[in-house]
């Protein structure tokens, strides 16, 4: 991860992702945290970056390690690591701003095989906890998306199942509509706030 001034344009410091966090399947943990610059930790494949609703913690999902670290953005540390499901890629908060949705893609590869084991796991921000799973039926592969605007559905690309994926945020319910081949990139207009940051419906 790098940290960047936006106003004087420099680097103000690099974060190696330790590979699989702590290493155990904890919110938070125990040892001493990685500091800003620290290259003695293991190889991540940083995906998708939220901030969780205070501001304090971004929220980075990690394919290769299979979860979401949490990162204090002041100090610029690792604090803890969820783990979530294999081949996590796409974050989404929930329109009340209280869960955060986890696409885990089913693969660590980046051309994987169709139904695989792709899930979606949910996120309480306030505890930091997955309370909820919600597994493909026969298996897909989740990717990017976005929230509708009511805060009933989330909408995933199937990247390697050419479907697009339509969950029922209260219950996990999927609907699944054939498109063509390797959807990737979607987004859900409209969106909350007024600026785009780039990539699939990061508005601020």
């Amino acid at each position: 991860m790098t940290k960047i001034d936006l106003v004087e344009h420099k680097v103000l410091g690099y974060l190696k992702l330790s590979r699989g966090g702590s290493g155990k399947d904890l919110v938070e943990s125990a040892g001493p945290k990685p500091q800003a610059g620290d290259a003695s930790k293991g190889t991540g494949m940083p995906q998708d970056i939220r901030i969780s609703p205070d501001g304090k913690i971004f929220y980075v999902a990690d394919m290769r390690a299979g979860g979401v670290y949490l990162i204090d953005g002041d100090r610029f540390a690792e604090t803890g690591f969820i783990k979530t499901g294999i081949g996590t890629h796409g974050l989404y908060p929930s329109r009340d701003g209280t869960k955060l949705y986890v696409a885990n893609r089913g693969s660590q590869r980046v051309y994987g095989p169709p139904r695989g084991n792709g899930s979606v796991s949910v996120i309480d921000f306030a505890t930091r906890a997955i309370i909820k799973t919600w597994p493909i039926p026969g298996g897909g592969s989740p990717d990017m998306g976005n929230v509708s605007a009511d805060g009933n559905a989330l909408w995933l690309s199937g990247r390697f199942d050419n479907v697009v994926y339509v969950i029922d945020t209260a219950n996990g319910e999927v609907k699944k509509i054939p498109v063509g081949r390797e959807p990737h990139g979607l987004t859900v207009w409209p969106q909350p706030g007024r600026y785009s940051l780039g990539h699939t419906g990061n508005m601020r």
